[in-house]
């Protein structure tokens, strides 16, 4: 298993005078320890109007930076929002096969669909997103590799056009789709691209499952998105290490995780998005062919009588508008192993954990909330001792 780096260039408040300006440069300097370090991938969020929550508007640029001041890390971005909107499948190309050459081959790229909030200020349809990302799934790893290119839809009409340059990486970068929920996990083992996962609020036992469903549709994918099958599973979690447990509750690791959760939970609207979902779930089921693997993943928790985990009900109380305590949303996700914090012995008995869900890359997610940033930089350093005993 892999470590890798998850970022968001989070930025809360109070802010003072050149905030942005200290964040941004406080990634660099996170991402070239990082490097030095032997940390395997740094990935790079898309968001918009996050606020807060992310200043991560434009990571084509910031991945762009990163490929002139590192030397072995790859770089990932984590994802692309691929409806049209957001993203021309030309661009994406484009861009991406820039940063391969700038990189020397180091570009791992991901896409996704997004969600309501960005659809909403983009003037996405929703009903388009779906469609769109899988065309861009399709479009884009031809125009790597195909001379001309041309392509004719509801949404594109590209005739005859040379795409340019070709990525430096042959065929192409590896491909993958974030994905939260068991349909979109089906989705990217069907299309042959790696998946990029969440553990935050899942219990592992359900992860284990979510990571089952995925290698079975990608084990049957005999067509992929590509020009090979990149059968890869990454999850990302907070990631906070010091020397001591002691010291890691003092440097803020619990108020960072709940400062998290609640901002995760706002920007996305969980609310409406869980209700969307449970919708979607509800269609899979009733599909004639049955749902798929999907279908077959839901019956059988339908089944198992699987009641929420006490991550999942400190969820619902905020979503509800109950104030919880950090105190209490930290425990409830470090009771589920949902996160990873403390000394370096207690990080690596929970990557022993992930090891064993089979896991091929752990995208630690250390700059969050209020960490102050030397703490971060401390986290990375003593994280990345662990190493060595996992990626061999």
């Amino acid at each position: 298993m892999k470590l890798d780096i998850f970022n968001e260039i989070q930025d809360p408040r109070p802010w003072t005078e050149g905030h942005e300006h200290q964040r941004i440069a406080q990634a660099v300097e996170q991402a070239e320890l990082a490097d030095e370090t032997g940390y395997g991938c740094w990935w790079q969020v898309e968001h918009h109007g996050a606020e807060e929550f992310s200043l991560s508007s434009a990571p084509e640029m910031l991945l762009a930076a990163l490929s002139q001041r590192t030397t072995n890390i790859r770089l990932g971005h984590s994802a692309v929002l691929a409806p049209s909107r957001f993203n021309h499948p030309m661009r994406i190309a484009e861009r991406a096969a820039w940063l391969d050459h700038l990189s020397g081959g180091r570009v791992e790229l991901g896409l996704t669909r997004s969600t309501t909030p960005e659809w909403r200020l983009f003037n996405t349809d929703p009903a388009d997103v779906r469609p769109q990302t899988a065309e861009a799934f399709d479009m884009i790893p031809r125009m790597w590799t195909e001379d001309r290119f041309s392509h004719s839809s509801n949404n594109y009409r590209i005739s005859d056009v040379p795409v340019v340059p070709k990525p430096y990486q042959r065929p192409h970068p590896p491909l993958w789709q974030a994905a939260t929920s068991p349909g979109s996990f089906e989705d990217a083992g069907r299309r042959g691209v790696g998946v990029l996962g969440t553990t935050i609020w899942e219990s592992l036992e359900r992860v284990s499952r979510m990571v089952g469903l995925y290698r079975a549709a990608a084990e049957a994918c005999t067509a992929p998105a590509g020009a090979f099958v990149n059968n890869q599973v990454a999850f990302f979690t907070f990631v906070h290490c010091a020397e001591t447990d002691r010291e890691a509750m003092r440097n803020g690791a619990a108020a960072a995780a709940a400062w998290y959760t609640l901002r995760a939970l706002t920007f996305f609207e969980a609310a409406d998005a869980f209700v969307t979902e449970l919708a979607r779930q509800q269609a899979v089921l009733a599909a004639p062919d049955g749902g798929g693997l999907t279908g077959e993943f839901l019956r059988a928790e339908a089944a198992g009588v699987v009641g929420p985990n006490e991550a999942q009900l400190v969820i619902g109380r905020i979503i509800q508008g109950e104030e919880v305590s950090e105190e209490e949303v930290f425990e409830a996700l470090n009771a589920q192993d949902s996160l990873i914090v403390g000394s370096p012995e207690t990080c690596r008995k929970k990557l022993r954990v992930y090891e064993e869900l089979g896991i091929d890359r752990l995208m630690s997610f250390h700059q969050v909330g209020a960490l102050p940033h030397e703490k971060v930089m401390e986290s990375i350093r003593l994280f990345g001792t662990l190493i060595p005993e996992f990626d061999r």
